[in-house]
């Protein structure tokens, strides 16, 4: 025990001796402001996000607002079959009539552009006597119209606009003048772009301000005329001189279109054009129209006038269901340097329809 006292007593003398030689000198810290650096470039972030089928849907909203369209398609046809023990006469008979109408106007502002194709193509198949008592169903087209049109306008005043009006007309295939297993050369009348005719002008339209009579006039004081004769078999025919592919004529035209759609879902749709041509730019430049001319009472006339041309169209659609349909077609065309006769076709059709619409 007296050893363990002992030891504990120098372990003690010893640190208090070496805390006694351990001094600490003054330390002075002054203050100071540190200053950071801050290298990180800043942007500032938006918190609002426009997923890419919102920014879609917006596009199609806008478009739809600026385009307006209309489409319709029609599929008629009739087919009439008797056996040869047919107690009454009869012949096989097969009709097919196809039909396009396409209608699109853009708008934005004050200008509007309104673009129409329509298409017309019929063929019937009948019985044909070809001689010595031979007898064959023969394809005959009796319907035959393409038509392609584009009007740009400018808004004026209150339901006045300004502007140019452009259509071309045609056909797909050659027509015969009469049905026969020899439907061609000296048969031929008609044929693509024989003949082929393109109206241009420039004038005012006035649409009247009323939906119940959608109506619209077109006034052209400037407007040209041309014919288009491509076929060679066709020479000297629809008032395109012999020896010549064309014939363009000046004067000015009229133009009045009426579009109306009764009942809820669109049953009954009637459509109308009614189009005048009066060439009086040429009337006063071609001499021969001022050669005599030997009248009914024996006579002789020092001035021949120029009859205007005049083309009127007529459809009536009525929807029995959504997809089936009845047409009548109505048409008088009237045209003196062609045929000094009205011509006059009517039509009459039951089949399937399709009509599209965007608005």
């Amino acid at each position: 025990m007296k050893k363990f006292y002992l030891t504990l007593t120098l372990a003690i003398f010893t640190t208090v001796g070496a805390m006694a030689q351990v001094s600490m000198d003054d330390v002075n810290t002054g203050t100071e402001n540190p200053t950071f650096d801050n290298n990180l470039k800043q942007q500032e972030l938006n918190a609002d996000y426009v997923s890419e089928g919102e920014l879609r849907a917006a596009r199609i909203v806008k478009r739809k607002e600026h385009n307006t369209i209309d489409f319709s398609a029609n599929l008629h046809g009739s087919l009439t079959a008797y056996s040869k023990s047919w107690q009454a006469s009869g012949d096989n008979a097969v009709t097919i009539l196809a039909n396009i109408n396409f209608l699109h106007t853009y708008k934005k502002g004050k200008f509007t552009l309104t673009n129409n194709a329509s298409a017309k193509f019929g063929y019937n198949n009948m019985k044909t006597d070809l001689g010595d008592g031979v007898q064959k169903g023969v394809w005959f087209k009796n319907v035959d119209e393409i038509v392609l049109s584009t009007a740009p306008q400018w808004d004026m005043v209150k339901n006045w606009t300004y502007g140019a009006n452009v259509k071309f007309r045609t056909q797909f295939a050659p027509g015969y003048s009469a049905r026969g297993d020899k439907q061609k050369g000296a048969q031929r009348v008609s044929n693509f772009m024989a003949p082929g005719y393109l109206d241009a002008s420039l004038g005012f339209t006035y649409v009247l301000p009323s939906e119940k009579f959608p109506l619209k006039v077109n006034l052209s004081p400037i407007a040209m005329s041309a014919t288009y004769l491509e076929d060679e078999n066709l020479s000297n025919r629809y008032g395109v001189p012999e020896g010549h592919r064309s014939k363009y004529e000046g004067g000015l035209s009229v133009q009045l279109d009426f579009d109306k759609t009764w009942g809820k879902n669109g049953w009954l749709r009637y459509r109308t054009t009614a189009y005048s041509f009066y060439g009086w730019i040429t009337d006063l430049s071609a001499m021969a129209k001022f050669e005599p001319a030997e009248l009914e009472d024996g006579t002789m006339s020092k001035y021949e006038h120029v009859v205007p041309t005049v083309r009127w169209e007529n459809t009536i659609d009525i929807k029995a269901t959504k997809y089936i349909s009845t047409q009548i077609y109505f048409q008088l065309y009237y045209n003196k340097a062609e045929i000094n006769k009205l011509q006059v076709s009517s039509m009459l059709s039951v089949g399937l329809t399709y009509t599209f619409k965007n608005k």
